[in-house]
């Protein structure tokens, strides 16, 4: 124990060169009302501690977003500081600066980077779950972790781990023409996308029918029947009914004309009716 306490104590602490010494400016800052000399203050100010909010972008480099895009959300994240400091209170700006821009960067990762939305507290469980994963893993070799270590091990229940997972892949999306697997044998995703299914006019058609189906006179909705459902020739249904086959054939032509033509006039007789 003595000995780790002499190791800390001899480990110089990092220090960097974008501390500027600004204590002057936040007290005449404060004591200036709003307007244009105010205004330019902070704005020298801001300046002043622009290195530090480019540093601190540099930490959430290779994650998606340009370097350039991510040092204009911290040095916004800057100037909300620099506007909010109140050096009254005894606190170093440091201390109140770097949480403030490295909220805005996670805020904005939160809010603008993912390509399908996802509610807060889905993206706070994808945190918990990779977190977890990975300190599960570097400590045995990359192993996977199940879904009931990853839930010990957050305090998670196993429902929640496994929105968690689901989540992981919803932060980027993979192009259409991306091929998962391995390349040699795999195929594009555009390969799995559907067609438009030729059967759906089909139903249509039939559920635009039924309406004017139920209100054919019972001969003519009978002899319909046996000769599309039942599949019966003519002839037998016109020795059924005692009629000629040539009867039984102008009625089904003539029905089913009429039939057609109510459709076509009405296409959306079904839905009415419904």
């Amino acid at each position: 124990m003595q000995a780790d306490s002499t190791l800390k104590s001899r480990t110089p602490k990092r220090t960097y060169d974008d501390s500027p010494d600004t204590e002057e400016s936040f007290r005449r800052i404060a004591a200036l009302p709003e307007g244009p000399e105010r205004a330019a203050l902070c704005q020298a100010v801001v300046c002043a501690w622009m290195p530090m909010a480019v540093r601190l972008a540099r930490r959430y480099r290779h994650r998606g977003e340009s370097a350039e895009d991510l040092t204009q959300v911290a040095q916004l994240g800057l100037v909300k500081a620099v506007s909010r400091f109140d050096p009254s209170l005894g606190t170093a700006f440091p201390s109140f600066a770097i949480p403030t821009i490295l909220g805005e960067v996670k805020r904005h990762f939160r809010d603008e980077l993912w390509v399908v939305h996802v509610p807060r507290r889905v993206q706070e469980l994808r945190g918990q779950v990779r977190s977890a994963d990975y300190e599960l893993s570097s400590t045995r070799g990359g192993t996977v972790s199940a879904v009931d270590e990853l839930a010990a091990h957050t305090g998670l229940t196993e429902a929640e781990v496994r929105v968690g997972q689901g989540a992981l892949d919803a932060y980027t999306a993979w192009s259409l023409d991306a091929v998962p697997g391995h390349p040699t044998d795999g195929h594009p995703l555009t390969d799995t996308l559907g067609a438009v299914e030729p059967d759906f006019d089909l139903i249509v058609d039939r559920e635009a029918l039924l309406p004017l189906l139920r209100a054919l006179p019972d001969r003519e909705r009978e002899i319909l029947y046996m000769r599309f459902f039942c599949d019966m020739t003519q002839a037998r249904i016109g020795l059924q009914l005692g009629v000629s086959q040539m009867h039984v054939s102008r009625l089904i032509t003539r029905t089913c004309a009429r039939l057609h033509d109510q459709v076509m006039a009405e296409p959306r007789a079904f839905r009415r009716a419904s």
